[in-house]
């Protein structure tokens, strides 16, 4: 199953590259930004779990230590929450940096890149709002594409959204597609309850 996730995984990516390569002048990622694995709940499935758990296992103890040390004291806060809906940093981010980048989740590989929502509008990341990704070209006001900003710009690659969700890319056409079973999907946190 895990050969079959791999195959998956290799075919998102190459999508993805390209995705991202079209949307250059409008996405601001960087090392050491992070912004993406803070105050959130990062939904993963079962067969994303087991990946990132693997990938957990091929770093030194140090990094593990760190890991569970960050997993225990989200844990312990999910504890004394209160609220609707708990959000946290990444129990692997640490020093801004991902410690299991090329195991990380589908949400993860994603992030970044305007979505096409089901019905029929594009939603904008949430760096969007912070001055990164699609910045340069959003009303933030209205929550829509600017033209004037895009002219602006004078680039010739248009502002796009993609069918990126989670939902669909971890959805049964690809399960089919590639012989796979996502599982249950919940919260990265919840899985080390």
């Amino acid at each position: 199953m895990i050969g079959n996730y791999l195959a998956y995984l290799e075919f998102l990516n190459k999508k993805l590259l390209k995705f991202f390569a079209s949307q250059k002048p409008y996405i601001f990622c960087k090392q050491g930004c992070s912004r993406c694995c803070r105050h959130a709940q990062f939904p993963y499935t079962a067969i994303e779990f087991r990946f990132l758990l693997a990938g957990a296992l091929t770093l030194d103890d140090a990094t593990q230590k760190k890991i569970e040390s960050n997993i225990k004291a989200i844990l312990e806060k999910k504890k004394k929450y209160r609220g609707k809906k708990f959000l946290y940093d990444c129990p692997f981010l640490i020093d801004n940096a991902c410690s299991v980048y090329d195991y990380r989740g589908v949400i993860c590989r994603t992030f970044g890149l305007m979505t096409n929502t089901e019905n029929n509008k594009i939603r904008a990341p949430f760096c969007a709002f912070k001055g990164l990704n699609y910045s340069n070209v959003l009303n933030l006001k209205k929550k829509t594409i600017s033209v004037r900003k895009f002219k602006k710009l004078n680039t010739t690659s248009e502002p796009l959204g993609f069918n990126v969700s989670y939902k669909y890319l971890t959805g049964e056409d690809y399960e089919q597609a590639f012989n796979l079973k996502f599982g249950e999907s919940k919260p990265l946190i919840d899985w080390f309850e």
